[in-house]
């Protein structure tokens, strides 16, 4: 398991600082409760961040034409149809992923297809599992352009603790679902907005894992 480039640098100062601490208090105070106590406090520390940074590399064992696969790792809390009025401008269906801060945060592409639209909007930082936090924390946006021509949308939302959101996508590149679309850092959530005629492939609290568990079956164009 390797870590995610977004979290070498912040790794690295994390230890740094923390070995700075423990010597200072080995030199000075000695081994005794104190210091083992902050040894230990420190190491739970550094392996929780080391955790929340790894980045496991992962293929989607399937053929994903016609699929909507999880970008994120987490648990499902909300399956509903919903207007879409910032991005689409249409009804669609909201499938959203709330991931806690165990989760990998990597996120990945949800669809093959084409990156259509990329933005980015400031706002709050409220729990990310709350309903109004698809509309008001802050968050980027991914919109994707399959092959047959379907948008799908992909809205990364920080959460009370997130505060940085990190999109790579660009529009205009080609894009496929064994790569990562971005990355947020500490608790947070990942909306996806699909068409009204999907059929969805999971359940409320159901758990997913990103880049490998089915979300959604996109209709089949007409004619085929």
């Amino acid at each position: 398991m390797k870590v995610h480039k977004e979290g070498t640098g912040l790794l690295l100062s994390l230890f740094t600082i923390l070995f700075i601490v423990n010597m200072s208090i080995y030199y000075t105070i000695g081994k005794g409760v104190i210091f083992y106590t902050v040894l230990s406090i420190s190491s739970i520390l550094f392996l929780l961040t080391l955790n929340f940074f790894r980045s496991p590399h992962r293929r989607f064992p399937y053929d994903s034409e016609g699929l909507v696969i999880a970008p994120a790792d987490g648990t499902i809390v909300a399956i509903e149809e919903v207007d879409e009025n910032e991005i689409l401008h249409k009804k669609c269906l909201q499938i959203s992923i709330f991931m806690s801060v165990f989760n990998v945060h990597a996120n990945w592409f949800p669809v093959n297809g084409t990156v259509k639209h990329v933005s980015h909007n400031n706002g709050r930082f409220m729990a990310a599992y709350l309903p109004k936090s698809s509309t008001e924390n802050e968050r980027s946006a991914v919109v994707v352009t399959t092959r047959n021509g379907v948008d799908i949308l992909a809205r990364q939302i920080a959460g009370a603790v997130a505060r940085r959101i990190v999109a790579y996508a660009e529009v205009g590149e080609k894009c496929h679902v064994d790569e990562q679309m971005g990355f947020i850092k500490f608790g947070s959530r990942v909306d996806v907005y699909i068409p009204l005629d999907s059929e969805v492939l999971v359940e409320m609290d159901q758990k997913v894992t990103g880049n490998q568990t089915p979300i959604a079956r996109l209709a089949k164009p007409a004619g085929n």
